[in-house]
Parts: structure tokens; sequence; C-alpha cells
């Protein structure tokens, strides 16, 4: 029985995070749940933003499961998703993008963004220069050790698909030290990857090739602002926000998410999707070893999602967030029979 970290969140989140935990369940996964508090939810208790027994019970599991949480726009409190992300040096964020709708925009499309998940702008090195607060200053902090790491992890995470793809995504051309050292340690690693078709690509015309043809593309390694932006905009090619899994992986450490924000405009509505973070609770399973359980509740979800009777409003449907996850959950079970 594997002891993971859950944290539910805020807005949606709790109900999303219950219908993942559902769906696990119908699967059969072997987890034992440790819930703890961070974001809106552990302020209201009257608690740190992140209180010490919630990275307390982090730092023993190792592993954690987190439902989305606020970041006020501007001013307030710092992101808690950027600080657990430092705090444990999870340093890719992988966002996997496939298509699940036919008919939509786009078919087959099946990509992966491995994004730099703790240095250039979100290190949240920035300040005001004058005392009126007329100017503001924000520094982009880009490592040769950090870029490496998360450089090498694609390049090891395309060697393992049947395309064997890895397209560098940069601004070297104007931000020559900070892209242009990331660019150049993709280009020293390439080589150690022979295997692996390399190539690059400057951000805008990236964004711009995206919209027009995403198929052409495999794996997408990137900077961290430039990983966030590529990320939403792919989940845009496959149906939106409500489809969208990420993980966040370091050396010793992961964390499993929804690539959505805490919407707390439909929160307590019954109408949020829980795709996204069922999803990713599938690839919480795949990465403690339980493989078979991750399999069946993946696939699940890209049945319910294809035949389509079953959808939430964001995907064009108007099935509520408990429908879905019950129509999940009977696909999972045939699937437990049926093994």
């Amino acid at each position: 029985m594997k002891k993971v970290t859950l944290i539910k969140g805020d807005g949606i989140g709790p109900e999303v995070v219950d219908s993942a935990l559902r769906v696990l369940e119908a699967a059969g996964a072997e987890i034992a749940w440790e819930e703890h508090l961070a974001g809106i939810s552990a302020v209201d208790r009257g608690e740190d933003i992140l209180p010490e027994t919630t990275l307390e019970s982090f730092r023993r599991t190792r592993v954690a499961l987190k439902g989305p949480l606020t970041t006020p726009l501007g001013t307030g409190f710092r992101s808690v998703n950027v600080t657990l992300r430092k705090e444990f040096d999870l340093f890719a964020n992988v966002r996997p993008s496939k298509t699940l709708i036919q008919g939509g925009r786009y078919e087959d499309v099946d990509l992966v963004i491995v994004r730099e998940n703790t240095e250039g702008l979100y290190a949240g090195v920035e300040h005001y220069v004058d005392r009126r607060h007329h100017y503001a200053e924000s520094i982009t902090i880009v490592s040769r050790e950090a870029s490496e790491r998360v450089i090498r992890y694609a390049f090891e995470l395309a060697r393992s698909r049947p395309r064997r793809k890895l397209t560098l995504v940069h601004k070297a051309n104007i931000l020559k030290f900070t892209s242009g050292l990331f660019l150049e340690v993709g280009r020293e690693l390439s080589g150690r990857y022979p295997d692996v078709e390399f190539d690059e690509r400057i951000i805008d015309a990236m964004a711009m090739q995206l919209v027009l043809d995403p198929t052409r593309f495999d794996v997408i390694v990137t900077t961290n602002m430039f990983g966030d932006i590529l990320s939403d905009l792919c989940a845009g090619l496959v149906g939106g926000l409500g489809l969208a899994p990420a993980s966040n992986i370091g050396a010793d450490a992961a964390m499993f998410e929804a690539v959505h924000g805490s919407a707390p405009d439909i929160a307590g509505k019954g109408i949020a999707n829980p795709a996204a973070l069922i999803q990713a609770a599938a690839l919480l399973c795949e990465h403690v070893g339980q493989a078979k359980v991750a399999g069946r509740v993946q696939s699940a979800v890209e049945r319910v999602v294809l035949r389509g009777d079953a959808r939430t409003p964001d995907l064009g449907g108007d099935a509520t967030t408990a429908e879905f996850t019950a129509a999940v959950i009977e696909e999972v079970t045939s699937g437990v029979r049926a093994s």
C-alpha cells in the first residue's frame, strides 16, 4: 500500500479530487491517502497558506496528488504551486496533450510539453526599482545545471516514445544569454542522443506552427514561462484545460495535478470537468508502479470522452461532474471484470 499526500485544493478542487479518488478505488489502486490542506482552504481554517504539516507529509511520502489552488492576481501571497515545486526541486513539469474528441479541430494530436519548473522568470526574483513603484524589474534565472537535467529528461522521454523526436523552444535571437544558454545546452546534449531527432524553434514561430499543424511535434522542451504558455495552447488544441493533466517530477519526489485553475465561479455547481485530475491520478499510479491501474483509468476516460454521452459543459455536453465520474467508473469496472 503506497502512502500518498493528498491536497484537495480550492474552488472546484475538492469536487474533482473526490471524483479521481472514486475512480482510483474502482480501478483497484493500492494507495493510502494522507490528506492535508494548502491554499485558501488552509487560510480559511486559520493556518498558513502552506502548513508545515502538509510539507512534512510530502517529505515522508515523496508523492502528492494536488487539486487546483487559488493564486491572487498581482497582490497577495505567492503561488503555492511554485513554492511546492521549488521546495521539492520538482524540476520537470510534464504536460501531455492528446486528441480524445474526434471530429474536433485537429485529429491525432499526441505531444508532451516538458517545461523547466524551477527557474526562469518564475524564480520570483523581482522588485520595484523606485520608491513610488513606477518601475518594476524581474530577473530571469537560467543555469546550465537546471537546463541540462530538464533537457536530458526530455531526451529520455522522447527516446521512449515511438516517434523519438524532440523540439527545443527558445528565444535566443533576442534573449541571447538566458535563452541562448538553454539552447546551447540542448545542442550539446543532442550529440548524446543520436537516435532522437532534434530540432529547435523560436517561441513565437512555435506558437504559430502548433496552431497550423500540431501533429508534426512529439516532445517539446522549453523554459518555465514559455512552457506554461505553450502547454495551455496545446490543451486548447485537444479540447481545453479540462482534459490536461500534469506531472511535476524531481529526482526523488513527484506531484500530480490538473493544469487548470480552481475555477471559483463554478465551484459547488456540480459541473466541473474532473477528467484532467483523473488522468493526473492515473499518471501518479504509473509513477508508483501501479501501471495496470493507470492503464484502466486512462482508457476509461478516453472511452467516455470519445463516446460523448457524458461530457461536461466545457466539452460541449450537459453532464454533471457526478455523471461523468459515474460513466468513467462504469468503464473502469467493466475493464476490471474483463481482466
